[in-house]
């Protein structure tokens, strides 16, 4: 890689157990009240140091060529393209990266009995959970990683005034394999069928400042309310109730939903748009005959050897 002269800057990476350790630890404790301390590992790194490290714990061999310039706008571009951070965020990013963060006053650690651990164990700790899939949340999935600016929660109820409406039913046997398919959507699973097309939907999306796909999913088997999917927001997940509801985060000209329904033993997929004026109407026909094929297979390979009749 070729990077600007900011990678030189050090920090002190501290692992997130160690910040939640440090927290807690402060609640009710005197010798912490009205002061402020730093907090950060026993590793003092510049950011080249950190990327070579990672590069290291998985194996890879990377080398980093640094320029004398500072680039933060072409850097900011570069890690919002080639990562699942928001434009937003790479731009903070990119600008914090020039000033260095180094520990000031870290007594807090003898205070609270705190050693905390250095940047190859966090990185262990942190591939560990990910092999054993057992991320609890994820940066990704805060609200504010979306770029939206509007209540999400009015969004809840679909409405049908004015809609488009692509509405599938496909019956099936077995309602526990649709609905584990159905919980499993997403990510590294994609989405059923044409997953290409998604992705192609996903690169668009990023080029015009949207999220695209990159965020994926942060737990491969459990959804959560609230919880993003690639370019999409949960608004209800309930897997006994068999239904799930998700709500676009990609750039679009209106609103759009996409709702998974058990009824009986049938699965009803339904996706809904909300144009916004013009535009949004000629959007949804130039979108109309991609949805024929997608939706219907999608729909299809969730009930796949399950069906019984089609609708």
């Amino acid at each position: 890689m070729i990077t600007p002269k900011w990678l030189k800057t050090k920090c002190q990476p501290i692992g997130i157990s160690d910040v939640i350790l440090f927290l807690t630890k402060s609640l009710f404790n005197k010798k912490t009240f009205n002061k402020n301390f730093d907090i950060g590992g026993p590793d003092i790194l510049s950011y080249k140091e950190m990327l070579l490290g990672y590069a290291k714990h998985r194996n890879l061999k990377r080398s980093i060529l640094i320029v004398p310039v500072m680039t933060p706008k072409l850097s900011s571009y570069w890690l919002y393209f080639v990562t699942s951070t928001s434009y937003k965020l790479a731009v903070s990013l990119v600008d914090s990266m020039k000033v260095e963060v180094v520990c000031r006053n870290n007594s807090i650690n003898a205070i609270l009995n705190i050693q905390p651990i250095g940047y190859q164990k966090a990185l262990k700790k942190a591939f560990s959970k990910i092999e054993k899939n057992e991320i609890i949340s994820s940066w990704k999935d805060s609200y504010i990683s979306s770029g939206v600016h509007h209540n999400i929660s009015s969004h809840i109820i679909v409405p049908s005034y004015g809609c488009f409406k692509d509405k599938k039913k496909r019956k099936f046997h077995n309602k526990e394999s649709v609905v584990n398919k159905i919980w499993r959507i997403g990510g590294e699973t994609g989405w059923y069928y044409a997953n290409w097309l998604w992705k192609l939907r996903g690169l668009l999306d990023k080029t015009v400042g949207g999220v695209g796909l990159r965020r994926g999913r942060t737990n491969l088997n459990s959804i959560s309310t609230g919880d993003a999917v690639d370019f999409w927001r949960v608004l209800y997940a309930n897997k006994n109730e068999g239904r799930l509801l998700l709500f676009a985060e990609m750039k679009l000209p209106g609103e759009a939903w996409l709702e998974f329904k058990i009824v009986g033993n049938q699965l009803e997929q339904t996706a809904t748009f909300r144009p916004l004026g013009l535009l949004g109407r000629l959007y949804w026909y130039s979108v109309l005959p991609f949805h024929g094929f997608i939706f219907k297979g999608m729909i299809k390979n969730i009930t796949k050897h399950n069906r019984i009749t089609t609708n």
